[in-house]
């Protein structure tokens, strides 16, 4: 999330500053920069959230399967 938010700024940053006339608007680029610091670890850190929670579900749903492919070869008579 960190990186994120250090390569949002920095991004920011720049094409705010390169979009101004030279050294116009250089506190203009630090709050642009601030603020998509701000935005991109945020997204990230819902993408992480996302991602943990999707293979959560995953983990839980293979043991469901694991579970009942145990249950039903317990249940069934040997085949010779």
């Amino acid at each position: 999330m960190v990186l994120a938010a250090v390569a949002g700024g920095v991004v920011g940053f720049f094409v705010t500053d390169a979009s101004c006339a030279p050294g116009s608007c250089t506190p203009a680029a630090a709050v642009v920069a601030g603020v998509v610091a701000i935005v991109a670890a945020v997204g990230i850190g819902v993408i992480a959230v996302l991602a943990l929670r999707s293979l959560d579900e995953f983990q839980s749903h293979r043991e469901r399967e694991i579970l009942t492919e145990t249950d039903a070869a317990e249940e069934s008579p040997p085949v010779c």
